[in-house]
């Protein structure tokens, strides 16, 4: 028993083990973390320059909802897994032309109010569904390219080393969407709803000053960013040293100009020659990239958001 005063030596001679028990567990795991930071690939001393080829087996079965047989801005979406070598599946892209349509207008039924999964309607796609990711442990089904792309970033290690990385890569993605946005205006200046044909003294006004202004005032930026973090991307990568779904978009964007605008962008590449040079070509270069821009899942430039009409380019 204690005594006023005094302190029972049986009590200290535990509260001595007690101590170097823990004096113990704190060396051993000083001793064991270096190995397990080594362990984890998004968690070591020097960052990536390429997105691991080994994932954990832990993602859910993606499914990507987008209309079947163009790119549009489901790409930008399939670009993000396919660079980080995340299986996905794309139901309506499988199917025939018809079915794909009824998956994706049955998705997006303006009669919608919601799925029995509690998740609310989708306006419309791309669409990405994760299973146990929603509320109770239900699906989560959410759309808007760059709110997929910012849930997925993180998850697929496409969203760079840390908290500011990730601002910059979204930041520069919703401004790489941007300019994706006005390059479909190019066709469409007026009514969406309205054929090309119905419009086209309008477009070519459009056109003129997309290809004259906008495209400059957007791959002069992007330049300058790459010129800036050319310590650590070399020119390669927009953000750090290691690929970002920043780069997967603006790469996509570029890529379908080349298509719409040819002349335009083989007469302006010489005036940004990280963009052109370096980083358009490296990302192509990518090994999970390469395989996928080979195969036949990648889709072909048609009616979508990149289209081709020789008078909208430059003479």
């Amino acid at each position: 028993m204690l005594q006023s005063g005094h302190i029972s030596p049986v009590v200290t001679c535990k509260v001595l083990a007690i101590c170097t028990a823990i004096v113990a567990s704190i060396i051993s795991y000083e001793q064991l973390t270096p190995h397990l930071t080594r362990l984890h690939p998004f968690h070591t001393t020097s960052k990536m320059a390429e997105p691991s080829t080994k994932r954990p087996c832990t993602h859910p079965n993606y499914e990507l909802i987008y209309w079947p047989g163009i790119p549009g801005r489901g790409e930008f979406v399939r670009l993000a897994l396919e660079a980080a070598a995340i299986p996905y599946s794309d139901p309506a892209n499988a199917a025939s032309d018809k079915e794909g349509y009824s998956i994706v207008q049955e998705v997006c039924s303006p009669q919608s109010t919601g799925d029995s999964d509690g998740n609310p309607p989708v306006f419309a796609p791309p669409a990405l569904r994760v299973p146990g990711a929603g509320k109770d442990g239900k699906p989560l089904f959410i759309y808007q390219t760059p709110n997929i792309l910012l849930y997925l970033g993180d998850r697929i290690g496409l969203a760079g080393a840390d908290e500011v990385d990730k601002l910059w890569v979204n930041q520069f993605t919703l401004t790489a969407l941007d300019l994706n946005n006005e390059a479909h205006d190019t066709h469409h200046p007026i009514a969406v709803m309205k054929y090309y044909e119905d419009q086209k003294p309008e477009a070519l006004k459009k056109a003129t000053d997309f290809r004259e202004s906008r495209i400059p005032k957007f791959f002069g930026f992007f330049e300058r960013v790459l010129k800036g973090n050319e310590k650590l991307g070399k020119g390669k990568y927009l953000v750090g040293d290691r690929l970002t779904y920043a780069d997967t978009t603006v790469w996509q964007v570029i890529d379908g100009l080349l298509f719409a605008f040819p002349k335009e962008l083989e007469a302006r590449s010489k005036d940004y020659p990280l963009l052109f040079k370096i980083f358009y070509p490296s990302i192509k270069e990518q090994e999970h990239l390469k395989e996928y821009l080979a195969s036949d899942r990648r889709n072909p430039y048609s009616m979508g958001i990149f289209r081709h009409y020789p008078e909208l380019d430059r003479e």
